[in-house]
Order: C-alpha cells, then sequence, then structure tokens
C-alpha cells in the first residue's frame, strides 16, 4: 500500500490549510493510500518533520501549506539526504513551487487527485548560507517587499503582493551590489537580484520566464535602478515575462552567483522567508537534480 506522510501548517492560508487538513488526509484515503500526519507548531519545525519522516523511510512526504511550508519540507527532505519525493497541497499566499509541479489552481481533493498519480522527477536545489531553496532566492527590492508584505497581515490574494510593492518602492534605496558568475560581471547601484529555479516568486512575478527547474541552471534576474515611471511599466511587464528586452534587465543562467554588498550587509528572501546575514557577501550555488518531486498532470 502507498503512503502518504502529510506535513500540515496550521496558520498557512490564514487558516485554510488547519481547516483542509483532514479534507486532504480523506482523499488520499479514498485513492487506497495510507496517512500519516503531522502539523507544525512552530517556526522551523516542517523542517524538523520532513527530516524524521525521510529517516524513518517515508517515500512520500506532502507539504499541506505555502511556499514557506514548502521551503521548510523541503529543507528537511534534503538535510535527511534521502530518496524521499516531495508533493505539494498548496494552500498560501503565492504558491509558486506550486505552479512547477501541477498543483497549483486546484482544490485539496483536486490536488490530491493529480498527486497520487504523479511522476516521479529529480528538481534542481539551491543553496545559500548553509540553507536550500527551491524557487528562488532574491535581494534588493525583494526582500525589503517580504519585509512589507509581513507588516501588513490583513491584506489578502493579489493586493498582499502588489499593495507591498507600490509601497515599498517610495522608500527603497537601490543597494550598491557586486554581482559575479563565470563570464559575467556588473557593479552599480541596482533594484533587484532575482535568483531563480522557478518561473515566478513573489506569487505574481514572472523574473525568469524561461526557467526550467530541471536544467541544472539558475536563471538571475537583474534590474538596474530605475525611475518611477519606468518601475510602473516594469511592474505588468514582470508579471507577464516580457521585462527581459527592457534595457534595465539582464538575464544570466549559471549553477553559481557570488553577490556582494559593499555598502550595507546583505538582506534577503529565501523562497519568500526574510533572512538577514549581517555579512556583506554570499556565494549562492545550484546542486543539479538534488530533489525527488512529484510532479502531476
Amino acid at each position: 500500500m502507498l503512503h502518504a506522510h502529510l506535513i500540515v501548517n496550521p496558520a498557512a492560508g490564514r487558516g485554510a490549510a488547519r481547516r483542509a487538513a483532514d479534507i486532504v488526509s480523506r482523499a488520499f484515503r479514498s485513492q487506497g493510500w495510507a496517512v500519516e500526519m503531522a502539523r507544525t507548531e512552530r517556526p522551523g519545525h516542517g523542517q524538523e518533520l520532513a527530516a524524521e519522516a525521510a529517516r524513518a523511510g517515508a517515500r512520500h512526504v506532502i507539504a499541506v501549506g505555502g511556499d514557506g511550508t514548502v521551503h521548510e519540507v523541503a529543507n528537511g527532505l534534503l538535510r535527511a539526504d534521502a530518496e524521499t519525493a516531495l508533493g505539494v497541497v498548496p494552500i498560501g499566499s503565492g504558491n509558486d513551487f506550486a505552479k512547477m509541479v501541477g498543483t497549483y489552481g486546484h482544490d485539496p481533493v483536486r490536488a490530491v487527485a493529480r498527486l497520487v498519480t504523479a511522476r516521479w522527477r529529480r528538481f534542481d536545489a539551491g543553496r545559500v548560507l548553509g540553507e536550500w531553496f527551491v524557487n528562488s532566492v532574491g535581494f534588493g527590492f525583494g526582500p525589503a517587499v517580504v519585509r512589507m508584505r509581513n507588516s501588513m497581515p490583513k491584506l489578502r490574494g493579489f493586493l498582499s503582493y502588489l499593495v507591498p510593492v507600490v509601497k515599498t518602492f517610495f522608500r527603497f534605496e537601490p543597494p550598491l551590489f557586486d554581482v559575479a558568475a563565470p563570464g559575467f560581471r556588473e557593479r552599480g547601484y541596482m533594484m533587484m537580484v532575482e535568483v531563480c529555479n522557478g518561473t515566478t516568486a513573489g506569487g505574481s512575478y514572472r523574473f525568469a520566464p524561461d526557467a526550467d527547474p530541471s536544467d541544472g541552471k539558475m536563471d538571475v534576474c537583474l534590474i538596474r535602478r530605475v525611475s518611477l515611471p519606468r518601475f510602473l511599466l516594469a511592474i505588468p511587464r514582470v508579471m507577464r515575462g516580457t521585462h527581459v528586452t527592457m534595457p534595465e534587465v539582464a538575464l544570466i543562467k549559471t549553477a553559481k552567483l557570488v553577490v556582494r554588498s559593499p555598502e550595507q550587509p546583505l538582506v534577503m528572501h529565501v523562497d519568500g522567508e526574510l533572512r538577514e546575514s549581517g555579512g556583506h557577501e554570499c556565494t549562492v550555488e545550484l546542486e543539479r537534480g538534488r530533489l525527488n518531486v512529484l510532479v502531476g498532470g
């Protein structure tokens, strides 16, 4: 009998994951799967639970929540260094990772139906400052938006991403970055550097429209300092993925990137989670085919 080990973040989706937990469990059982469920109780708990499940021999660990839940569960599986496959029932705000695995836009029952027939696929995984990421890492404007969004918990849906973007712009000072990869180097004041394994970040922004999570390369989107009119023009273009032709944008593919911030300590988001390193330099690297993932279709 196949077995699903569910890791549920009860707070995800403003409590929607807590309400959906039993629905997800019943949906798996109706498909003939055995189910074990664990609920997270604190930040980082999902990583602990996933690592424990993998080391105990779990074959399918299912993250029930948003991108933060996926991030923790993926880190647990990667640290356990097991062959366990990650599945996702998306119940969050952005659900960027779910867009890559065929469960985005589906209610929990339909997401389970896609998972039980899913194929296994090996995804790349990135690493920065000892932490894994599966979707993206961002410097500059991205983490500033995350900080703003965290201060506005009452916003929901699309507005929870658009409003913080606009509000952040009016108080944001582009940092000086020195960005280097094999065959590429640029130094200057930049709006942002978004390092992508997936195509989207922040829910609706297609920073890397051609990204492939299995190609062994990160897609790096660098946006130089822009004026307010150009910024307002860029927002819908980033959403459509047509920003790549703008002169303020550079897009490269690489398996290794060094980011330096000479004037201030680095602040970043890792899969949408805010991180303040305290240092002025970090290396972002990708390991090809590092994570087993359930991809529905």
